[in-house]
């Protein structure tokens, strides 16, 4: 099996954000997605991509050990249909913070068996709120692996954030760039040298952004990226959303101060882009 150098998998499709940017790029995508109403509402928005081939759609959701025709419970957020998860923990987590779910269920995707069918990508977007994890675990069993990965980092724990790096490393990935997707919507495409078509994109908020050879800043190795991971992660005890210190008035506007002044959201939250070792 080789590399589909044109081939992109859009691990959590929401409204189709990223998708858009990547066919008008010049790819095929293969979109997962588990809400049937963002599923229905990318249908109608892709009807000509669906028609011509350029763009699959799987509707369901990716869990570990499927089952073959097995139906899960899916925390369905409509406050922030971003947040909608298969994870019962995330579902309280989001709760806590004024975004209750519905409850449904949905079918169960192999994610291995889409892998085995529609080939490794070249680059490969994760953003599936607590099932990252299971995407990156399926491809050790290919000996291939996608040129790029992004996923979204755990916001929890660093130690979280050591096994992403570890099994990333695993996979044979070495070089990292870490992301701030606080501050996507001011963010336009880079003209470079990089991927696809140049298309002096604006990114819209909930979009995963530049990716690959788009990235104009040098990539650096694993142990550097664990060091930026622990300076956040200090961000998040000051400034997160369960920080008892950032609900004062004064750091609050503290906060409102530093980010006009340094133009980025804060703490924000972190997706890893990781370059496999073989990718020149």
């Amino acid at each position: 099996m080789q590399i589909n150098n044109n081939l992109i998998y859009d691990v959590g499709l929401h409204k189709g954000e990223d998708t858009a940017y990547y066919l008008k790029k010049g790819f095929q995508v293969v979109a997962f997605e588990a809400d049937p109403d963002l599923v229905s509402l990318c249908k109608k928005k892709f009807i000509n991509e669906i028609s011509d081939g350029s763009l699959t759609i799987v509707e369901g959701a990716i869990v570990e050990n499927p089952k073959k025709g097995e139906i899960v419970r899916f925390y369905k957020n409509n406050k922030n249909t971003v947040w909608g998860t298969v994870v019962k923990d995330w579902s309280e987590r989001n709760e806590q913070l004024g975004a209750k779910s519905e409850i449904i269920e949905v079918p169960v995707i192999d994610f291995k068996q889409y892998l085995i069918l529609f080939g490794i990508p070249y680059y490969m977007k994760i953003d599936i709120e607590g099932m990252d994890m299971v995407c990156l675990k399926a491809l050790d069993e290919f000996e291939v692996k996608p040129a790029y990965i992004s996923i979204e980092s755990d916001k929890v724990s660093i130690e979280n954030i050591k096994k992403e790096l570890d099994l990333f490393y695993k996979l044979g990935y070495n070089a990292f760039q870490i992301v701030n997707q606080g501050n996507i919507t001011k963010r336009k495409e880079r003209e470079s040298e990089g991927e696809g078509k140049f298309l002096n994109h604006q990114f819209q908020s909930g979009s995963t952004g530049y990716f690959g050879k788009d990235f104009s800043s040098d990539w650096f190795d694993k142990s550097t990226a664990l060091k930026k991971y622990m300076r956040i992660f200090l961000g998040y005890k000051l400034w997160g959303n369960h920080s008892k210190i950032s609900k004062l008035i004064l750091m609050k506007i503290l906060r409102r101060t530093l980010q006009v002044f340094r133009g980025r959201a804060i703490p924000g939250w972190f997706d890893t882009h990781a370059r496999h070792k073989s990718t020149l």
